[in-house]
Parts: structure tokens; C-alpha cells; sequence
């Protein structure tokens, strides 16, 4: 008995029984009629197992008691409460299958509890997202449509503003040829002022010549018409023919100044197209300014170079018909000036592209070729021949790397350090006549020049490489050439 009562105890039967019917009170008017039906059925049947364990208790603690023990009980209790027309026949099951029966519906209870707490508060978070998701979702499209709407007004005024676009590009244009053709009349009107004022020059020149050549024949035709004659000397002894200028004498100050001026316009015009073009082939500044500054030193000493070969070639032609007021050397030097386009300036273009190849101190890309540059070094060597014809004649100053700089030789670069006394390399070349310096030229100084010029000497200089002009280029090279000196005749002269 005590056993069964120990186990009825443990089922909380009692316990189960009361929630069961708390929650079939709180869900009555929810569910239906059919659900509340099976809950009563559930109810009474769990009523009826907890009354067949007590039933069997109550036998049990009779029989412990006797024969006689408890008859009272039973008499003034059980049996009215028999006499009330309820019987209860034992059930078809043992007491432990009906105890764990009970166990597993408790069991089951509980689980359907918790899934179903757990589901409501599954539904309770979904319809909490569906409501955030529906009123982020009303705010997207509402941005939408503002969106959108701004996509219209931002079209149509696009659409305005390219309308207007186009019509002010179109009246750009217009204006850009109008004005570019404005610009080839203004170099048309230019190139003819330049030959106008060269023609004027020259005139000038002629006519300064012919003014002192008439004096001059004045001067002999009243001499000669003298009443005392003037003794007779030989010529190359007459004081009144040595002192006749020449035209070269008579120009030289104005071809002077030219000259000068050319020389500044090759430093400010052909030197920086020639370092833009060179600047496509070469990333190093550098290296591109000493290849322009030893293109003018080679085009200065090859020209020198040509101006003594022409100079002899031309004594040599002269010697045999030569007769004046004017020395040999005057003689010479004259006919030069009016013939300084007999020079053969493409042969020395070549010579100084030839020197530049085989230069250790510049490299170039061997894709390329130093003909690059040819017409800087043309207009170098043209300008260059003509100062040899300078009485005195104009040359470059010395320069060499490493050197102190000298403020009247020299104007430092932007990207100088003022405060180095060496020049590290130099970028133009000061124009010098004799002694004094006439143009100042352009040097780049930093501190350390003499080491990285012994540096730069110690180690192995780069392979020279030999550039030989194709037969194409040869060709159109001497096609251009001008007339020799050699081919010169006494009758030319």
C-alpha cells in the first residue's frame, strides 16, 4: 500500500488535474465545442484512474486493518457515497501502466504547452518583422518616387543645358577657326614683316657701302685732279687702299647685333622645342639638357671647324685674280659674308650628330636617332659660321662640369641649390667675345658636383653605339646639300 500511495504521490495526479482544468477554464470561449468535449472526456478520464489508485489503496488499508477494522468508514462513507448511483469498475489496466499513462500525458501536456508558448512567440516576432519590413518598405518606395521624381526634373534640365551646350560648343568652334585663320593672316603678315625688315637691312647695308664707295671715289677723283700727283707706291704698301672698308668691315656691327639676337631666339625657341621633343624618348630633364647643351659645343667647334676649311678654299681660289684696295684676308672674309649660303651646313649636321654618337657622357634610346634634333643643331652651326666672320668673332665660353660657378658666366636653373659653389652640369652656354662674356648662359649647381663627376668618370663609360645614317636618309641628306666651296672658280668670285 505504501508503495502505491508512493507513487500516486509522485504523479502529482492532483497537481495535473488542477491545471488541466485552469487551462481548459482560460481557453473555453477560444476553442471549439468539439475541443472542449475531448478536455471534459481527458478530464473524467484522468478523474476515473486517480479514483481506481484510490480504490485500490482503500483495499489495501482494509485488508491491513482485519477483519472487523474500518467497517465504520466504509459504512458511514463509502457506502452512501456508493448508494449515489456512482460505480467505478476497475479498469483494465495495472496500476504501474496506469500511473506511467498518466506520467506520458503530463508529459505530453507540458510539451504541447511549451511548443505552443513558443510558437505564439514565434508568430508574435514574425508579425513585429512584417510590420518593420512593411513600413521600411513603404519608406523605400516613398523614396522612390522622390527619386524618381527628381530623375525627371535633373532629365529636363539635362536635356536644357545640353541644348545649350551644344550651341555654345558650335559658336566655339566657330569662333576657334575664325580665330586660328585670324592667326595664319597675323604669321603670313609677320613672315612678310620679318623679310621686309630683313630686305630693309640689307638695303640699309648696300647703301651704307655705297655711300662710303662713292666718298671714296670722290675723295680719289679730287686727288687725282690736284695740280702736286701724289707719289707713286706700290699696293700693298698705299695707305689710301689699306684703309678702305670692306663690306664685311662695313656690316659688322649690325651683323653683330643679329647675330646676338639669333643666338638668344636659339635659347628660347628652338632649345625648348628641341627638349619637348626629346622629353618623348627620355624621362630624365637631365640627361636631355646635356644632350641639347653638347649638341651647341659640338655645333660651335664643327662650324669653326667648316669656317677655316671655307676660309682657306677660298684664299686658295682668290690668290690668283686677287687684286684691291683690300687685303687677301679681307678679301676672304668679304666674300664669305656675301656668300653664306655656299656653307655646307647638312655636312656639318652630320659631323655633329656623328661627335654626339660616340660622346661617353649622353646616352639615347637606340630605337632613335640624334637626327632628332637636327634642326636645332642646323640653326647652331649656321649661326655659329656666321660669328666666325665677326671681326672679332664670337664664340662659346669654356665650361666644363665641376667648375666654380662664375655669376658672370652663368644664371642658375629654377631647380639649383643657390648656395653650391659647383656647377653640376650645364644647360646653356654663355656667349663669350674674346675675354668678356656677351650673354650670360644657364647652369644647374647642387652640392656634391665634383664627386659625382669623379664618380661618373670612374666607372665605365656606356657602349658607344654606331649610328649610320640609312641609305635613304644618306641620300636625302646630300640632295640637299648646297654648292661646295671646292667647286668655286675665279669667274664665280
Amino acid at each position: 500500500m505504501a508503495d502505491t500511495l508512493r507513487r500516486l504521490t509522485n504523479t502529482s495526479s492532483f497537481s495535473v488535474l488542477q491545471d488541466k482544468l485552469e487551462n481548459w477554464h482560460r481557453d473555453y470561449h477560444v476553442i471549439s465545442c468539439d475541443q472542449n468535449l475531448n478536455r471534459c472526456c481527458e478530464l473524467i478520464e484522468l478523474t476515473a484512474r486517480i479514483q481506481s489508485q484510490l480504490f485500490a489503496i482503500l483495499n489495501l488499508t482494509a485488508a491491513e486493518g482485519g477483519h472487523y477494522a474500518g467497517v465504520d468508514t466504509l459504512k458511514t462513507r463509502l457506502l452512501p457515497w456508493l448508494g449515489s448511483c456512482f460505480s467505478m469498475s476497475k479498469p483494465s489496466v495495472t496500476d504501474d501502466t496506469s500511473l506511467q499513462l498518466i506520467q506520458e500525458s503530463v508529459e505530453k501536456d507540458r510539451r504541447i504547452r511549451e511548443l505552443s508558448v513558443s510558437h505564439e512567440n514565434d508568430m508574435q516576432k514574425m508579425e513585429t518583422e512584417l510590420c518593420s519590413t512593411r513600413l521600411q518598405l513603404d519608406s523605400v518606395r516613398a523614396e522612390l518616387v522622390d527619386a524618381q521624381k527628381e530623375l525627371d526634373v535633373t532629365k529636363s534640365k539635362s536635356a536644357t543645358t545640353l541644348l545649350a551646350t551644344e550651341d555654345e560648343i558650335l559658336q566655339l568652334k566657330a569662333d576657334l577657326r575664325a580665330a586660328n585663320e585670324q592667326v595664319e593672316i597675323y604669321k603670313r603678315k609677320l613672315d612678310a614683316l620679318d623679310d621686309y625688315e630683313r630686305q630693309i637691312r640689307l638695303l640699309r647695308d648696300e647703301v651704307s657701302y655705297l655711300s662710303t664707295e662713292k666718298s671714296m671715289l670722290q675723295e680719289r677723283l679730287v686727288r687725282s685732279r690736284s695740280p702736286s700727283p701724289l707719289p707713286r707706291l706700290s699696293r700693298s704698301s698705299s695707305p689710301m687702299r689699306s684703309e678702305s672698308p670692306t663690306r664685311a668691315q662695313l656690316t659688322n656691327s649690325s651683323r653683330h647685333a643679329r647675330l646676338v639676337s639669333r643666338f638668344s631666339d636659339l635659347y628660347a625657341v628652338e632649345r625648348l622645342e628641341a627638349q619637348t621633343l626629346l622629353r618623348r624618348y627620355i624621362a630624365d630633364l637631365e640627361m636631355v639638357q646635356k644632350i641639347i647643351f653638347i649638341a651647341v659645343v659640338e655645333s660651335f667647334n664643327t662650324a669653326k671647324l667648316a669656317y677655316r676649311q671655307f676660309k682657306l678654299r677660298v684664299r686658295k681660289t682668290l690668290s690668283s685674280s686677287h687684286f684691291g684696295p683690300e687685303s687677301l684676308e679681307d678679301a676672304a672674309v668679304d666674300y664669305i659674308v656675301r656668300n653664306l649660303d655656299l656653307y655646307d651646313v647638312q655636312e656639318s649636321v652630320n659631323s655633329v650628330i656623328n661627335a654626339m654618337n660616340v660622346n661617353p657622357r649622353i646616352s639615347f634610346p637606340p630605337e632613335v636617332d640624334f637626327v632628332l634634333i637636327s634642326s636645332l643643331i642646323r640653326e647652331t652651326c649656321r649661326v655659329a659660321f656666321a660669328m666666325q666672320t665677326l671681326d672679332p668673332p664670337l664664340d662659346l665660353a669654356f665650361a666644363s662640369d665641376g667648375e666654380l660657378y662664375n655669376d658672370n658666366k652663368y644664371r642658375r636653373s629654377y631647380d639649383s641649390e643657390f648656395t653650391a659653389p659647383l656647377v653640376m652640369y650645364h644647360v646653356w652656354p654663355a656667349l663669350a667675345e674674346g675675354n668678356a662674356v656677351i650673354m650670360k648662359g644657364e647652369a644647374v649647381t647642387r652640392r656634391g658636383a665634383l664627386w659625382s663627376r669623379s664618380r661618373s668618370r670612374s666607372r665605365s663609360a656606356s657602349p658607344v653605339r654606331s649610328r649610320s645614317l640609312s641609305p635613304t636618309r644618306r641620300l636625302a641628306f646630300n640632295s640637299k646639300r648646297s654648292l661646295s666651296p671646292e667647286r668655286l672658280t675665279a669667274s664665280r668670285l
